[in-house]
């Protein structure tokens, strides 16, 4: 008997935990079990073929929002090729309409629902059963499936209770398996929250994983020297002292490798655990906060509890730091939210300074309580995955089109960090930071700027472009035109200077006056020993900025923005 475990993840770098988990948690059968990860830019030709190869007597898929196409026609096209197999499906896409799943994919034997490891270790043991020609076992007597009978009626089991977290084995004991790759991990499961969009609320039970085990688990991944850990608990300091706990531990057995990203409710956030996040290297972790929208009839009608001024607070107190990435959410789509009430939401947490602010857009999801009141919101969304927002009653499709084109802008020039300082000064420009983007985004469009691949550069010559048609004088030019060389430098060693900034202003007998010198004193460069002058030169830029000479050190950057260090040269 042989049970392919595949997930189809949207990047490569990306893992998927519950395959690594299932299987873990049924390791008595780890010998007829086998894990296959492919991605959402593989061709279905290409999986299907592995799949083909692997010979599975059953193939279970794992489905999410962003795969569930791709399951679809898996699903469609093994059944010609590996008659014999068995299809069971699991995951949030599938649990909460198993009978409709089953319905609209006829090769699909069986559905897990919810909670998958007890489950998937029954159905583990009833398969070997098949497999030996055994027929005494009976899938009428596992919990927590919707599946086919012999007759191919559907039939619909009684849920499963929820697990003890700490009852499933660690997931990652073969580690080689994720070099260079996301790791996601969880301490807990449920959230404590009722967010009427979102499909967390649904278990009401909050279960965390023993603090101890977590200890040992974190130990592995420091020990392995992991890039990166993502905790997909849904709310990670709902509980102070496991918090307090998680981090406490990770700062003292830090060795300056691994990152960890945790979702928090800022307003949840204490004065001990603000005090311990500041006190982390830079770059240790990273902070989400759904902050979804400041509009209180909004807030209140999808039923999140949240302290605007608390959230305020935490982000401006942590921000101080200078040591954490914070990345804010808001959703567009959401009810009594309107176009202006968004863009008041976009300047309420823009002024918060987040290394990156995220425009999402509303995902109904069957079994939310968004979904149950569509008629009642004027909710129109689309009938594909991810189910996203079209029209609401506060909002007409044309307004989110230009909500899409303001996001695109937000990730170009707010979210990439490269132009930090050049667009905090055209701000001055714009009534509002939602207004500066949005004219951004109109500029795009009446110069046919949408939709094409941009270089680096070229994002920095639009926007300057853009700004001579705000900026009054010259001298407003000039002050521009030094602050888009700063943000240029601080990312990027380029030696063919653009024609757009103009001559530079340190002539090539100061540049050499200049290295010549450094190569015999080393006053600025630390750690360039083993270089001449000119490979220094090479390595380096000098640039004339506001009167002064700056030096930009490309070797050594900012662990939170990524910008090259920067020392005044004293003439």
């Amino acid at each position: 008997m042989k049970v392919l475990l595949a997930a189809v993840n949207a990047k490569y770098i990306h893992s998927n935990l519950a395959v690594y988990s299932l299987r873990a948690y049924a390791q008595e059968y780890c010998g007829e079990t086998e894990i296959a990860e492919y991605t959402i830019n593989q061709t279905i030709d290409d999986i299907l073929t592995d799949i083909y190869l692997r010979q599975p007597d059953v193939l279970c898929l794992s489905c999410y929002l962003w795969n569930i196409p791709y399951v679809g026609q898996i699903a469609a096209e093994v059944p010609k090729i590996l008659p014999h197999t068995q299809i069971w499906l699991g995951g949030p896409e599938v649990s909460y309409d198993a009978a409709d799943a089953l319905r609209r994919y006829p090769g699909v034997a069986g559905v897990m629902c919810g909670e998958g490891e007890a489950t998937f270790l029954e159905l583990m043991g009833y398969w070997e059963q098949q497999g030996r020609g055994d027929r005494e076992g009976d899938l009428s007597e596992i919990k927590g499936i919707v599946y086919r009978d012999e007759s191919g009626e559907i039939r619909e089991n009684p849920l499963r209770p929820v697990l003890d977290l700490s009852s499933v084995p660690f997931a990652y004991g073969h580690i080689g398996a994720f070099k260079n790759r996301i790791i996601y991990y969880e301490s807990s499961r449920g959230c404590p929250f009722s967010c009427s969009y979102c499909l967390s609320s649904v278990d009401k039970c909050l279960r965390f994983r023993d603090i101890g085990v977590v200890k040992e688990e974190l130990q592995f991944f420091i020990d392995h020297e992991v890039p990166q850990v993502k905790f997909v608990d849904r709310t990670f300091n709902c509980r102070h002292d496991h918090a307090m706990e998680v981090w406490t531990y990770i700062k003292e057995h830090d060795r300056g490798i691994t990152n960890f990203h945790f979702e928090v409710a800022a307003d949840l956030l204490n004065e001990d655990e603000i005090r311990l996040i500041r006190s982390m290297r830079p770059g240790l972790i990273q902070l989400e906060i759904g902050v979804q929208s400041v509009n209180r009839d909004t807030l209140r009608e999808i039923r999140r509890t949240m302290d605007l001024e608390r959230v305020r607070e935490s982000v401006e107190r942590i921000r101080e730091g200078r040591n954490v990435h914070q990345h804010l959410d808001l959703i567009a789509g959401l009810p009594f939210e309107g176009y202006e009430s968004f863009a008041r939401s976009f300047d309420t947490v823009y002024a918060m300074k987040p290394e990156q602010l995220q425009l999402g857009f509303l995902k109904v999801l069957k079994g939310s309580l968004m979904h149950e009141r569509t008629e009642e919101y004027g909710l129109l969304y689309q009938d594909r995955p991810p189910y996203e927002v079209l029209r609401t009653k506060w909002l007409s499709y044309g307004e989110i089109i230009w909500l899409k084109r303001v996001e695109e802008m937000t990730e170009v020039y707010y979210n990439s960090g490269q132009f930090r300082h050049t667009m905090e000064y055209l701000l001055g420009k714009f009534g509002t930071p939602f207004s500066m983007y949005e004219a951004l985004a109109g500029y795009y469009e009446e110069n046919g700027l949408l939709g094409v691949q941009h270089s680096r550069l070229a994002r920095y010559e639009i926007l300057s472009r853009f700004a001579g048609h705000y900026l009054a004088d010259e001298a407003e030019k000039k002050e521009f035109t030094e602050w888009l060389t700063l943000d240029l430098y601080l990312r990027d060693n380029v030696k063919n200077r653009p024609a757009f900034l103009g001559a530079g202003q340190t002539d090539k007998e100061e540049a050499a006056t200049f290295y010549k010198k450094e190569a015999q004193e080393r006053r600025y460069l630390k750690g360039y020993e083993g270089y001449d002058g000119r490979q220094m030169r090479k390595m380096t830029h000098l640039e004339r900025l506001g009167g002064k000479l700056l030096l930009f050190d490309y070797r050594k950057r900012d662990p939170l923005t990524g910008d090259a260090a920067v020392y005044e040269i004293k003439e």
